[in-house]
């Protein structure tokens, strides 16, 4: 029977109160409206994003709510005016819109869309659709959607310049993660940190964006790249994603930054943090050489807190800078991404640890906070 203009009633998990474990419940997902598309989830990844969003230690946002950024599908039906996709269509969802149009996508120094919730902090960007109202309910209720994307359903609507098609051979149980943690990692390396070949280079916490950083850095060539996290059971994987040296800081009663400016002769030259931790900030932005060294910031710590760095630090010639999906400018370069790695230019699936039903997301949650997963990605 076709689905086309109607209400579909479908599973989503929803996050009723923050604190509290996701509800799997049914949902309606009604039909798309001007200029957005309705799309069949196939799979998600479970990501520390989402975890914030419902963290009564971050900033509150607005519930229920139906989480969810790292996802892939395929589109089940467009509104009208949507021209560039059709059902059928392979796509993932953008928690970073391209508009091409606005003053950020016209200009080459930033992948910043204005349609992000206006600008807003993405953390607490539990909201609505552009026209104010939700395409979600449950139990007679109004249902957030979050950060345009609402992966964690089997039906979501997004707008279209929310949206990037892909290769139609794609796995989307892979070629998910690209939607947020890859991304990330990657292409902090790549297009914030700009990784310099013959380099050194140090990743601060080695889950899904660290070990996609790891990529990044061997990808442009650095020459050694140390990998940092108190889980020593992550290291075997970073070295065979390219990490020279791993070190588990709790090992040495000398700061971690002091022993890696030993063991790099006065510092690295890129570091890049991927834990939201301020004093992992700290310790990244000091283990950096006088000079040029540069620290790029990915992880966002809880509460709104700052990063204490002396200016004599910044004198000194080092930089610090932050990334936001990578650098990438979404509806471009997600293609292209899926594409590079249809090509075998990098792995995706040595960052899977589980794949798992999507009633199992509470329990991915768990995994994912016990430090047993590096991604697990829920199917359908």
């Amino acid at each position: 029977m076709s689905t086309l203009g109607k209400v579909i009633k479908c599973k989503a998990a929803i996050a009723w109160e923050a604190g509290k474990p996701f509800s799997i419940e049914e949902v309606e997902v009604a039909p798309p409206k001007n200029h957005e598309i309705r799309v069949k989830i196939a799979a998600t990844g479970v990501c520390h994003t989402d975890a914030h969003a419902v963290n009564p230690c971050f900033k509150a946002g607005l519930f229920p709510v139906i989480l969810g950024h790292e996802g892939a599908g395929i589109v089940e039906s467009t509104g009208p005016g949507v021209t560039k996709f059709k059902p059928g269509d392979k796509v993932i969802p953008l928690y970073m819109p391209q508009c091409g149009n606005c003053k950020f996508c016209l200009s080459p120094k930033t992948n910043l869309c204005e349609r992000i919730s206006k600008i807003k902090t993405p953390i607490s960007d539990q909201d609505l659709m552009p026209d104010g109202t939700s395409r979600f309910t449950c139990k007679g209720k109004q249902i957030y959607h979050f950060m345009g994307t609402s992966t964690f359903s089997e039906y979501t609507v997004v707008a279209e310049t929310s949206l990037a098609k892909i290769d139609a051979a794609a796995p989307l149980d892979k070629v998910c993660l690209i939607g947020c943690g890859f991304s990330t990692g990657y292409g902090a390396a790549i297009n914030t940190a700009k990784v310099e070949p013959g380099s050194i280079c140090v990743v601060f916490g080695l889950g899904g964006v660290g070990l996609s950083a790891v990529m990044g850095c061997k990808a442009a060539g650095a020459s050694r790249i140390l990998g940092i996290d108190i889980n020593s059971n992550k290291f075997a994987l970073a070295k065979e994603l390219g990490a020279t040296d791993c070190l588990n800081p709790q090992d040495f009663k000398k700061p971690i930054q002091e022993v890696i400016t030993e063991l790099t002769n006065g510092g690295v030259d890129f570091a890049i943090e991927c834990i939201g931790n301020i004093d992992v900030m700290k310790a990244a932005t000091e283990c950096t050489s006088v000079g040029w060294g540069s620290c790029t910031l990915v992880g966002v710590p809880a509460g709104g807190e700052s990063v204490p760095v002396s200016p004599m630090k910044l004198i000194m010639g080092r930089k610090i800078n932050a990334t936001f999906f990578g650098g990438w400018k979404s509806v471009e370069c997600v293609p292209k991404l899926v594409a590079d790695y249809m090509a075998k230019k990098f792995s995706l699936d040595a960052l899977v640890t589980y794949t798992l039903p999507f009633d199992k997301l509470n329990e991915a949650f768990d995994l994912m906070h016990e430090g047993k997963s590096i991604r697990t990605v829920l199917v359908f």
